[in-house]
């Protein structure tokens, strides 16, 4: 049952984030030119959306199994 509990924890808080940032941005670097000794980068910024009904089914989740496992 304690695994039950964790795991109910990190839905919570996987949900939680998930309905605070509505995505993951990362950013990646990319060589655009290399002369010599000189090199150019590109920096570009990207994002991956997250439905924010998936951050509420983590958290309802989450709570479900939470209430599951504090019953006998």
């Amino acid at each position: 049952m304690q695994a039950v509990k964790i795991l109910a924890i990190v839905l919570i808080v996987v949900g939680l984030l998930a309905l605070a940032y509505e995505g993951i941005t990362y950013t990646t670097r990319e060589k655009v030119l290399e002369v010599g000794p000189i090199t150019a980068t590109k920096e570009t910024k990207k994002t991956i959306p997250l439905p924010p009904i998936l951050g509420g089914a983590a958290l309802v989740c989450g709570v479900v199994l939470l209430i599951a496992a504090g019953r006998p």
